[in-house]
């Protein structure tokens, strides 16, 4: 798995006019209350199985169901199946008889096993393979019983949650996937009524909706008759509409939140949004190679100033390498990275053989210390300013220290393909401790995802070990896994970013992108 798919894991979001109208009864009246919601970017292709960036999947958390759920405090709650049965290589699913398609047909166990067989497919190049699906999962299904089997070669410690993250297709779009190109075919409380592409997406409550989150469904008088997204792709734009009372909600990222913050009926909240970290390349030849002298180059950069900087003042700091809630609460952060010591940063590289040069630059059997360092332009300003911050810390302590902010498609090209840096500012936004393994251990780019090329024999240990328990009875050897990361410098999380919800005259809840649907509520006299 490479450092993409994991992104795009963490990650991880128009009616079917032709084969997929709704059923008499079905949807309510589109005239009513409507909950709206800004979204940066088009979805794009609405084939659940190539979703590969966040809006999408945000779109279809409305109009898809999954297996279970997760509640509000991070535990699996029931789905599409009622109860299930967890073993270290497969997981069985008893599913709920009253579900049905948008277009009135039954979800069945075998409707979930074509799921699963359209993403192994090889045909399908399913980016969700080998991130959502397990390599080499499997799927069978027993209509008779109700039950579904998903089964893996090797036992996968999330198999049960990992099916979060898997919608599931029904009705006439499991029939002819083109469908999706713009519409949807879910089981979802919500079906996408009408697709006004770049500019808004209407989707229209079911009312005969009852198998959500813990049996939840849409019969409450305050659910909004529809949900629009509306696509804003400037952030100061989403914040004057919301100011306005053309929005109900939005999320933000960059300065704008302080516009909609504590202002008189906006209500605003915070949450972590992924982990902002750097990693050191530790192939020969590399002054990362050397753990003693990554320890001081650590100790040489005050972290919780770097995290300011590249957050703009709004980071949290990190306690964790997965993306909240995680299945394995806890902090593996805190205790584990070296303190701010420049003295001590000194004394280190001279230990190893690195001593100040005439023009302060250290050196070692002549060569310097030399550290390349890229990030992705994308990643905005403040990433800039901390890129410079974390060079004029090194350059300090006497390192010859050269910056590259490169374009997305060179900052792929240069990280796996031509390899030619030491620093690596590269944010892993994951849900589940799985899908680290491949960008942190196993084989080398390009033969693997190992980008940084770790040699981590305890994190290897612990996660072969942990990878064996179903579920959360390995998290502690994964927490501990972890920390052994850190322990080494292996990579460095520096800072949490963070996303203000803000809402005008509603309340709902959204994880990782992710809506509950079921949580959409209007307040207030205006709705």
């Amino acid at each position: 798995m490479n450092r993409a798919r994991a992104v795009a894991a963490c990650l991880a979001a128009s009616l079917l006019a032709a084969g997929c109208g709704g059923a008499s009864g079905q949807a309510g009246s589109a005239g009513g209350d409507a909950f709206s919601f800004a979204i940066k970017s088009d979805p794009g292709l609405l084939d659940p199985a190539q979703v590969q960036n966040t809006n999408t999947y945000t779109a279809l958390s409305l109009a898809y169901d999954t297996l279970v759920n997760i509640g509000p405090d991070g535990r699996i709650v029931s789905g599409l199946a009622e109860k299930w049965d967890v073993k270290p290589s497969s997981v069985t699913f008893t599913l709920r008889q009253n579900a049905t398609c948008a277009d009135g047909s039954p979800v069945t166990a075998s409707t979930i096993a074509a799921n699963v067989a359209h993403i192994t497919d090889p045909a399908t190049k399913s980016p969700a393979y080998g991130v959502v699906v397990p390599q080499g999962m499997t799927a069978k299904a027993n209509d008779a019983a109700g039950t579904v089997t998903l089964s893996t070669p090797d036992p996968f410690a999330f198999i049960l949650q990992s099916t979060r993250y898997l919608f599931i297709v029904c009705g006439a779009g499991l029939e002819d996937r083109s469908l999706l190109q713009s519409g949807t075919s879910g089981s979802g409380p919500f079906q996408l009524t009408s697709a006004r592409p770049n500019q808004s997406y209407t989707f229209t409550r079911r009312t005969d909706y009852a198998w959500g989150p813990g049996g939840a469904t849409t019969s409450d008088p305050a659910m909004p008759d529809s949900v629009v997204l509306r696509v804003v792709g400037s952030e100061a734009t989403t914040a004057n509409l919301l100011l306005s009372h053309q929005l109900n909600a939005a999320q933000f990222a960059g300065p704008d939140r302080a516009r909609v913050t504590n202002v008189p009926g906006i209500t605003t909240t915070v949450q972590p949004n992924g982990t902002q970290e750097f990693f050191f390349h530790q192939g020969k030849g590399h002054p990362g190679h050397d753990p003693a002298v990554r320890k001081a180059l650590l100790q040489a950069v005050d972290l919780d100033a770097l995290g300011a900087i590249a957050t703009g003042g709004t980071g949290q700091r990190p306690t964790g390498l997965v993306m909240q809630p995680r299945p394995c609460p806890g902090d593996t952060v805190t205790g584990h990275l070296p303190a701010f010591d420049p003295q001590a940063a000194e004394a280190a590289l001279v230990a190893a053989g690195w001593h100040r040069s005439g023009d302060g630059v250290r050196r070692k059997d002549g060569k310097k210390l030399t550290i390349r360092m890229i990030y992705a332009t994308s990643a905005g300003e403040t990433m800039a300013a901390a890129a410079e911050y974390l060079a004029d810390a090194w350059k300090k302590a006497g390192v010859d220290v050269r910056l590259r902010a490169l374009s997305d498609a060179a900052y792929g090209e240069v990280e796996t393909v031509t390899q030619d840096w030491d620093v690596d500012w590269a944010p892993l936004g994951v849900t589940l401790p799985t899908q680290l393994l491949g960008a942190l251990s196993g084989p080398f780019t390009p033969d693997g995802g190992n980008f940084a090329h770790l040699t981590n024999t305890e994190y290897e240990n612990l996660t072969a070990q942990a990878s064996k328990l179903p579920g959360t009875s390995g998290c502690a050897k994964w927490k501990r896994s972890e920390s052994a990361l850190l322990e080494s410098g292996d990579l460095i999380p520096v800072v949490d970013k963070t996303l203000t919800t803000a809402a005008h005259n509603a309340t709902f809840r959204i994880t990782a992108g992710l809506f509950d649907p079921t949580s959409i509520r209007m307040t207030g006299a205006e709705k």
